[in-house]
């Protein structure tokens, strides 16, 4: 929703707006295709994965409230060109949306302690390494992605991290195929940050944030979103190796993402990067479903 939509009249439903439901998939497919992954295990104990899925959305609504918070107080989100944010624009106070942040963490952290429990403690360092990272996304006073590393933090922990840990608590197993598969998901989820971040270099350079799209540049930066999307492809392929040739199924996944590639590639700015944004993340959800269908009938057959 952008800015000049009526925010104060959205009650309860700002905190929907807030939580950025076009950058949801990319929690989703990491648990999907990772329990692909660990579908050939009969005795799986799949319980564990709903609990996964759980993590993985409250750690991406964490993130998106805490990116909130921080950048409203900084001043960042004072003048955009995309959806609403709370703080910035005045329809939430500072305090309850750093509030609502550390309620997504903590439900992060009560899911992520059972799966601790019943698998391995190590999860629970792993856990707290996600929060901080999400945290320190934006907030604390040297934010690292104010300095570039956003894409890092995305690609680690939204693709390698909740990919194999969701295979792993299924399974109790890391397997070629699932840390072949997490390259394809994290590069993908990166891709959705890209995109926000593009639409927003004129804004996050008056504002100081040197994402990487302002490091790289508007012309790079879009090169950058074509490189990740073939990337995404040949660690697809990949899979079929691993797995079998049904996992390129997934490659459905990057043919519904041409669109979003077309746009940037004849210049979309602004808000016309938003559309682009919701056709990145429908393409996510293609992914979610393609890629995991075809590793697990792979591994199957």
């Amino acid at each position: 929703m952008a800015n000049d939509a009526h925010p104060h009249s959205l009650g309860w439903k700002k905190w929907v707006v807030g939580a950025r439901p076009r950058t949801l998939p990319a929690a989703v497919v990491p648990v999907a295709v990772g329990g692909a992954c660990a579908s050939e295990i009969h005795a799986g104990s799949w319980w564990r994965l709903a609990l996964a899925a759980v993590v993985s959305l409250a750690l991406q609504v964490g993130v998106n409230y805490a990116n909130d918070y921080s950048d409203g107080v900084r001043g960042t989100d004072e003048v955009r060109v995309g959806p609403l944010r709370l703080v910035g624009s005045g329809v939430a106070s500072a305090q309850s949306v750093k509030i609502a942040a550390f309620v997504a963490f903590g439900v992060a952290a009560v899911a992520g302690s059972v799966l601790a429990v019943s698998t391995t403690m190590w999860l629970i360092a792993v856990g707290v390494a996600a929060i901080v990272a999400a945290w320190t996304y934006t907030g604390g006073p040297r934010p690292y992605g104010y300095a570039g590393f956003g894409e890092l933090f995305v690609f680690i922990f939204f693709g390698v991290v909740a990919t194999i840990g969701s295979e792993f608590v299924v399974a109790e197993q890391i397997t070629s195929t699932a840390v072949i598969a997490s390259i394809a998901v994290g590069v993908f989820a990166c891709s959705l940050l890209v995109v926000n971040n593009l639409r927003d270099i004129p804004g996050d350079t008056v504002a100081g944030k040197n994402t990487l799209a302002v490091r790289l540049g508007d012309a790079r930066t879009r090169k950058f979103f074509a490189l990740l999307i073939v990337v995404a492809a040949l660690a697809i392929i990949g899979t079929a190796f691993s797995a079998g040739p049904m996992a390129l199924a997934g490659l459905v996944g990057v043919i519904a993402v041409r669109p979003a590639l077309n746009d940037i590639g004849r210049g979309a700015k602004g808000p016309q990067l938003i559309p682009v944004l919701g056709a990145v993340g429908r393409a996510q959800m293609i992914l979610a479903v393609t890629y995991s269908v075809g590793i697990a009938m792979a591994l199957h057959s």
